[in-house]
């Protein structure tokens, strides 16, 4: 059945990229109505449902625009209400960015187990991956494959050659809201020391430290501590679940990433909506 939050609950933070303090409230929302951010600065009518066609074309993040209302990286909060297997929310945000905590979900998912979920009398919309469906950009990839056990998964392989320190890593998940609160929200957000570098001098992430998320120089990460040996892996799983609730459905499939960002795995969760509208159509008129 569908689900959503027991009752509201906040968690305030600071955006990554532009420094603002901001507040997200988790709302109870109703059946079939989806996840729904609402840009309460600009008043209740200001609203961005969490689909793949409002997506924007930024680098390192999931940003979402509808009819000129933008909300940005909203990657980390999608992935805890997917993980969480919560279908209906109203996600009211005070600022256009959503807060960056550690850079991991454990916050949002502490928070929504905090008042916890409730189900609504409304079966869940299931998107069943049927055959291979892939997306690629030079030796980058993300598939959706069917599921031989009628679960939903998540694989993604890593490969940082030139940079030893990261390597070669790979993480799986069955998405489940017991495996993904033990093995996936906690895993931060990461960055070269010399990609941190050149942000910063183009005014970008200057409030952020490296204690925020996980900054890497050839050592290792700064000022910080891996919480699993392949956490970048893990970091990259947490961002394929949460794009790929751009879908706005329960997925049933296997989702296998090489290497990929948030602009392939949007197109993966775009192809599959039109699939799965286009056979719905075709089973209607039959």
């Amino acid at each position: 059945m569908q689900r959503t939050v027991r009752r509201s609950v906040s968690v305030q933070g600071t955006g990554y990229w532009g420094g603002r303090l901001v507040n997200v409230e988790f709302r109870p929302a109703s059946v079939d109505s989806g996840i729904t951010f609402v840009r309460d600065d600009l008043g209740p009518a200001a609203r961005v449902p969490a689909r793949a066609e409002y997506r924007i074309d930024v680098p390192r993040r999931t940003n979402l625009n509808c009819q000129g209302v933008q909300v940005d990286m909203v990657e980390h909060i999608l992935a805890t209400l997917a993980g969480l297997r919560i279908d209906n929310c109203d996600v009211g945000v005070d600022q256009i960015e959503m807060p960056g905590c550690d850079g991991s979900s454990l916050d949002f998912v502490k928070a929504i187990d905090l008042v916890g979920g409730v189900e609504q009398a409304r079966e869940v919309t299931r998107l069943e991956v049927l055959e291979t469906v892939r997306h690629t950009c030079g030796d980058s990839w993300i598939e959706a494959r069917p599921s031989h056990s009628g679960r939903y998964s998540v694989q993604f392989e890593l490969d940082y050659p030139s940079d030893s320190v990261i390597g070669r890593q790979t993480a799986r998940v069955n998405v489940t809201p017991e495996e993904f609160r033990r093995e996936i929200a906690p895993c931060r957000t990461f960055v070269l020391q010399r990609e941190a570098e050149e942000m910063v001098h183009r005014g970008l992430g200057t409030q952020v430290t490296p204690r925020d998320l996980l900054v890497f120089d050839d050592q290792g990460p700064i000022d910080n501590q891996l919480r699993f040996t392949n956490e970048c892996a893990r970091h990259k799983a947490l961002d394929v679940i949460g794009d790929m609730a751009l879908t706005g459905c329960e997925i049933v499939g296997q989702i296998v990433a090489h290497r990929s960002g948030h602009r392939l795995h949007a197109a993966l969760a775009g192809e599959l909506v039109e699939r799965f509208k286009n056979a719905a159509s075709l089973s209607a008129s039959a």
